[in-house]
């Protein structure tokens, strides 16, 4: 479970076998001057309470500080309890764990018994996990010698000539016997299928028991509480597994109830301060030679500046603490370093972090815990542009096509004759002769173009037709008022690239910046042949192999990082991203 959280153990204390109050005070003295403030103690149940109360003393078992103790403790709390006050006193706020046994009517039958026995003695003593345990194992080899006989099996030893080479010393090894039946009485232990008064007992293929879980205990006051359970097959539960369900993995149900820390909070322990004699946060700084305006090294002066620099000193302004650190530069200032190597060595322990514009992508992630983005990342395609201003003079008639005007044109005389058909009985301004109405018709449509029409329809269908025509001109006019407009005011752009589709089709070189995951990318999941690409460092790298183009040594496009490639255009008009913000395969930055 720590293991899957990337946990690791910073420093093992050991103590030796029977160890007094000094031993442990010179020990405790030095976990005291580390950074972790997460203790893991496994001991005997005879000195490890001891360990309690000299922490206590040292003042260790106040606010900051997570105790976790092995089975030992629940088994000495079961077999001995209730413990003294002051002993438990030592110990509150620790954590412990117990071996899960379910609540079943054979173990409850067992206890009770076991209750009646040791009820008349001075001195009882209490059932712990392992106590259970013992007594399953004892059936379990009963079952096991059982089948050994069934199988006629019987009982012989024989002399080991390995052990007859360890005659010297006082342990008389060569004196034992080998069992010539173990083997057969192996392999019946590990068939055995029963049910005992710890539940299943069955060993998996690995030869460990099926289905292990702990009860977690939270030591309060004078006695201990439970606050959950934890299993291989559910996970973290505040319900005792159940293996007849399906698990449910999901993070709401990964939980715990409340825990009382060591201190008397109920407040999560931060779990580590800045050791007395420790040194600083070793910080990996990539030394970049292009785009160093996301961060840069500055030779001499030892000087990082850039915005990812400015992004972690100001998250660093907001901890209520002081964080001593070490920027260390990463590269040889020559090209660009690989970032996953940057990663890498955080993984491998030669840095403790990394501060740089490093995309997140899933090999790294692996490696790593990546901080919050502070940007959207992803793959794009830039590529040159050819530029066509419009100065036609004739551009005012680009918005409609030929055959647009033509229809327009007719149903510009059609509704000014249906309108003539339908007023000119009624109305005096539609009447007059051929040469009067011909040129009545075709001025009172072309002016309805503006809505500036002066006759008067007088007819009902008449002004029905008009309405209609005039929401259709409407339409007509906003679409060619906004085509025109376009037209004339915007340059339009075109590129033989039209997106990262086009680019696989075409044999023409790619080029991508030196050290960045683009890469590995093109040519692990996109198969493209390593003798197409082309590293560039700097942005004018990325300008001139656009401009010569691929048939004068240069790229048809460049693949980069979305930030970057903004970065470039921000000064540079004659290119851009074509297609969509593809391949998208990581994260961000």
């Amino acid at each position: 479970m720590l293991a899957e959280r990337r946990c690791k153990i910073s420093y093992k204390a050991p103590l030796v076998i029977d160890p007094n109050r000094s031993n442990i005070t010179d020990l405790l003295v030095k976990v005291a001057l580390t950074e972790s403030r997460i203790i893991v103690l496994h001991a005997y149940a005879g000195w490890g309470p001891q360990v309690f109360t000299v922490a206590k003393y040292l003042g260790m078992m106040g606010t900051g500080y997570v105790w976790i103790a092995t089975h030992w403790l629940t088994t000495e709390i079961d077999t001995n309890f209730p413990l003294p006050s002051s002993m438990m006193d030592d110990m509150q706020g620790v954590l412990t764990f117990r071996m899960y046994t379910p609540e079943t009517e054979l173990k409850r039958k067992f206890v009770s018994r076991w209750s009646n026995l040791t009820s008349g003695q001075k001195g009882k003593i209490g059932l712990n996990a392992c106590g259970l345990y013992a007594y399953d194992t004892v059936w379990l080899l009963a079952h096991a010698i059982n089948a050994f006989f069934d199988q006629g099996g019987n009982i012989s030893f024989s002399n080991d000539s390995r052990l007859t080479q360890l005659r010297r010393g006082d342990l008389n090894l060569d004196a034992m016997s080998i069992f010539n039946g173990g083997n057969l009485l192996l392999r019946n232990i590990l068939q055995v299928n029963m049910t005992g008064i710890t539940g299943p007992f069955k060993f998996t293929p690995d030869r460990n028991l099926i289905h292990p879980a702990f009860e977690i205990i939270n030591v309060i006051g004078t006695g201990i509480r439970k606050i959950g359970y934890w299993s291989n097959y559910s996970g973290l539960s505040v319900v005792p597994p159940e293996y007849t369900k399906p698990p449910n993995h999901s993070s709401s149900s990964q939980s715990l109830y409340s825990v009382i820390w060591p201190g008397q909070t109920t407040q999560k322990p931060r779990g580590w301060v800045f050791p007395n004699n420790g040194r600083h946060l070793r910080i990996g700084v990539p030394k970049r030679v292009s785009f160093r305006e996301f961060v840069s090294y500055t030779e001499g002066n030892d000087m990082f500046t850039g915005y990812c620099i400015d992004v972690f000193t100001a998250a660093l302004n907001v901890l209520p603490y002081a964080v001593p650190y070490k920027l260390i530069p990463f590269g040889d200032g020559v090209k660009n370093p690989r970032e996953t190597e940057l990663v890498h060595e955080i993984q491998t322990g030669e840095f403790d972090g990394a501060i740089g514009d490093i995309a997140i992508i899933t090999n790294r992630t692996r490696m790593a815990d990546f901080t919050q983005p502070f940007i959207e990342s992803g793959l794009v395609v830039v590529a040159p542009v050819r530029t066509t201003l419009n100065s036609n003079p004739w551009a005012f008639l680009r918005p409609f096509s030929p055959m647009m005007w033509g229809v327009t044109a007719a149903f510009f005389l059609i509704v000014g004759t249906v309108v003539w058909i339908l007023e000119h009985r009624l109305n005096d301004d539609f009447r007059g002769p051929p040469k009067n109405t011909m040129v009545t018709i075709l001025w009172f449509s072309f002016s309805t173009w503006f809505f500036a029409h002066r006759e008067n329809t007088v007819s009902t269908l008449g002004r029905l037709v008009l309405i209609i025509w005039l929401f259709v001109v409407l339409i007509i006019n906003s679409s060619y008022t906004a085509s025109l407009t376009s037209i004339l005011t915007v340059q339009q752009l075109s590129s033989s690239i039209k997106g990262l589709d086009t680019l696989l089709a075409s044999n023409d070189p790619i080029g991508y910046q030196q050290g960045s995951f683009a890469r590995s990318y093109l040519t692990d999941e996109l198969n493209v042949d390593e003798s197409r690409l082309v590293p560039l460092i700097m942005p004018d790298d990325y300008a001139k192999a656009l401009k010569d183009g691929p048939h004068r040594g240069g790229v048809a496009a460049v693949i980069d990082e979305g930030a970057y490639i903004e970065l470039f255009l921000s000064s540079r008009c004659d290119f851009s991203i074509v297609g969509q913000d593809s391949p998208k395969p990581v994260g961000d930055l």
